[in-house]
């Protein structure tokens, strides 16, 4: 059984969506069935081993980001003269000031950033609290979105538009994943942007952002709640320009002598 379903995952799941699953997410699949058999064996149940469920290899992956110039054309694509346009560019300079997942984003409260200190903190995956730094310019666009807003409702980004809650409560209100996705996209193609990117892009841009600027690893492994440091070396693209620096500055071979 657990052989057809490694099939079906590879073969034949389609979302009309996204497509196939990519080698990844099929072993996120897995990784949770290893968990769930896991809980059964503690529970003294006669299953398989988890141990029996091997993960597939999976290549390096390769990590899409920003270049500071459409980082900036993107950041300067809402209409900031309307409400909702000053929400949606505080929105994308808190993704990229803070490397914050869309998930920790849309569950933000007003009273969860203290924008007199520009930090506060959040709980990631797997309940991680985790301190997250906002920068002057996000900081700014929060306030002056927020000092534009004139309702009581908690949630630090609300919807503007979309059919009418039947019930106005705070959770009604809230902002959606899906929604910070379809905003993302619709600034893409004002920005120019020709490739397609997600909400999650601007995460990644944020750690590139830090490392070309000089900061460690470990350090953005804690800004980005990594439990593994082993997850934050997916940003080679930026280490190994440092590599090639370090060589070129150092290797005696790269040193001015005479070729015999």
């Amino acid at each position: 059984m657990v052989r057809k379903f490694r099939l079906y995952l590879s073969r034949e799941y389609y979302n009309p969506f996204k497509g196939e699953l990519k080698r990844q997410t099929q072993s996120y699949f897995l990784v949770a069935l290893r968990s769930f058999f896991r809980f059964l064996v503690k529970k003294n149940y006669k299953v398989i081993s988890p141990d029996t469920i091997e993960l597939g290899k999976v290549r390096d992956r390769q990590i899409k980001y920003l270049s500071p110039e459409n980082v900036e054309k993107l950041l300067a694509s809402p209409d900031t003269n309307e409400i909702m346009g000053l929400r949606d560019r505080a929105i994308l300079e808190m993704l990229f000031s803070t490397g914050l997942r869309v998930s920790e984003l849309v569950a933000l409260n007003r009273d969860h950033v203290n924008t007199k200190e520009g930090e506060f903190s959040v709980i990631g995956k797997g309940g991680k609290a985790r301190v997250v730094f906002v920068s002057d310019m996000a900081n700014e666009w929060i306030l002056r979105y927020l000092t534009a807003r004139d309702d009581p409702y908690k949630p630090l980004f609300i919807r503007y538009s979309g059919p009418k809650p039947k019930e106005l409560t705070d959770e009604s209100h809230r902002l959606t994943v899906r929604s910070i996705e379809r905003m993302v996209e619709k600034y893409r193609k004002l920005a120019g942007i020709t490739f397609p990117i997600g909400p999650h892009i601007l995460r990644h841009s944020f750690a590139t952002d830090l490392l070309n600027h000089g900061a460690d690893l470990r350090s953005v492994q804690e800004m980005l709640g990594h439990k593994n440091i082993s997850t934050t070396q997916v940003y080679t693209h930026v280490t190994n320009l440092r590599l090639k620096e370090v060589h070129k500055k150092f290797h005696s071979g790269n040193k001015d002598r005479a070729v015999s």
